[in-house]
C-alpha cells in the first residue's frame, strides 16, 4: 500500500489511512479543540505543529466557529465533520469512511458530503466509503457492492446503472383505457401501474419522439433516469431477496 509492505512497514502504512469510524471516539466532555489537540498528541506532533494542523483541518472542515464548543453539544453534522478533522490530522493520504452519515438528518447529510466533496478535490486523498444508502455513492469514482463478505457487483456508477437498470418515462394519460389499446397495437413495451404508464427507455433523449408521437393523449408525464437505487434493487431482485 503506497508503495508500504504489508506485514513489514505497518507504522508507515498507518500513517497513510485515517478513519472516521461509525461511532465517535472523541469525549463529549472537551472542547473541540482540546479533543484535537489530544489525539495529535498521539501522532507526536510538536506543540508548533500541532497547532499548525488543527488551523489546517478546522479551515477544511470548517469547525471554527464551534472549535471552543463541547464535543457533546454539538448537532449531528458538527460531530461528523469533526470526526473528520480529527482524521486528516496527520495529512493521511487515504481516508476511511464507515457509514459516516448514520442517524443525521438531510440536512446534515447533505453538509457532510458537501465537507467530503470539497475535501476530495483539495487534498486529493483517496477516500473509501462504506455506506447502507446505495444512492451516497452516485459521485464515487468507483463502486463495489458486497453481499455477506462476498463482492457481487462492480463497476463505475455508470456502468452499474447501464448493466442493472434503464431510465424510464412516466405517463398519465387523458384517457387511460383508450391509451392501453393504442400502446397494444404497437411494439412499445409498458407496465401499467393504474392510470399510470411506464415506458423503460434506453436513455432519456428516447422519450422525445414518444412524447411528441402520444401528445394529444397526455396529461402529464415526467422523465426519470436511473439511479443506483434502482440498481440495488435489481441485484437484489435477481438474487432472490
Amino acid at each position: 500500500m503506497k508503495g508500504f509492505t504489508v506485514g513489514k512497514e505497518d507504522e508507515r502504512i498507518r500513517r497513510e489511512i485515517g478513519v472516521v469510524f461509525q461511532d465517535s471516539l472523541l469525549d463529549p466532555l472537551l472542547t473541540v479543540n482540546e479533543n484535537l489537540k489530544a489525539r495529535g498528541a498521539l501522532y507526536g506532533m510538536s506543540k508548533k505543529e500541532l497547532e499548525e494542523a488543527i488551523q489546517r483541518v478546522a479551515t477544511l472542515t470548517r469547525l471554527q466557529s464551534f472549535l471552543d464548543r463541547p464535543y457533546g453539544k454539538l448537532s449531528g453534522g458538527e460531530r461528523r465533520r469533526t470526526d473528520i478533522a480529527r482524521a486528516l490530522l496527520h495529512t493521511p493520504s487515504i481516508l476511511i469512511l464507515d457509514e459516516p452519515t448514520t442517524g443525521l438528518d438531510a440536512e446534515s447529510r447533505k453538509s457532510l458530503w458537501n465537507t467530503v466533496l470539497q475535501l476530495q478535490r483539495e487534498t486529493k486523498m483517496t477516500v473509501f466509503l462504506t455506506t447502507h444508502y446505495i444512492e451516497e455513492a452516485a459521485n464515487s469514482d468507483y463502486v463495489v457492492v458486497m453481499d455477506k463478505g462476498k463482492i457481487i457487483v462492480k463497476g463505475t456508477p455508470e456502468q452499474l446503472k447501464n448493466d442493472y437498470s434503464t431510465d424510464s418515462l412516466f405517463i398519465t394519460p387523458i384517457d387511460p383505457v383508450n391509451f392501453k389499446e393504442i400502446l397494444k397495437q404497437t411494439s412499445i413495451q409498458f407496465i401499467e401501474d393504474k392510470t399510470l404508464f411506464i415506458i423503460p427507455l434506453n436513455d432519456t433523449l428516447c422519450a422525445i419522439p414518444l412524447l411528441i408521437k402520444y401528445k394529444e393523449y397526455i396529461a402529464s408525464f415526467e422523465v426519470k433516469k436511473s439511479s443506483l437505487d434502482d440498481v440495488f434493487l435489481e441485484i437484489t431482485k435477481e438474487k432472490g431477496e
